[in-house]
């Protein structure tokens, strides 16, 4: 068989997988310290994803989502959140080969017990 051709028969991907890629992603992005629960209404506890800090969105196979985050102090909030959009992004896309719209970061709070700087 020409490797070039696709062999019959489809792939499909559990929203929970997207969720575990954005969440992993989201958690080795240096400056994050932790996902929280989303914050909302009750409806939110039926949705796959909300207590891991993450929400996905499918919508004409792309793939959206919201990510709430709690950072360490000292860093640059606007970089860290770029950061996680992008790797959340590219980790989608290669782990999956799906198209990825929105990447939202939400900043929840930020740690002020752990520090970014080493201690003296």
């Amino acid at each position: 068989m020409d490797h070039m051709q696709r062999p019959p028969g489809k792939t499909t991907i559990e929203p929970d997988v997207l969720v575990a890629i954005a969440r992993l992603t989201a958690l080795n992005v240096p400056g994050v310290n932790r996902l929280t629960a989303m914050p909302g209404t009750v409806d939110r506890l039926f949705q796959r994803g909300a207590n891991e800090g993450v929400h996905i969105t499918l919508e004409n196979n792309v793939v959206s989502a919201d990510l709430y985050v709690i950072l360490n102090r000292d860093v640059d909030v606007r970089e860290v959140s770029r950061s996680i959009q992008s790797q959340v992004a590219r980790a989608i896309s290669e782990m999956v080969g799906m198209e990825v719209g929105r990447i939202d970061i939400h900043i929840e709070d930020i740690d002020y017990n752990h520090s970014t700087q080493p201690e003296t």
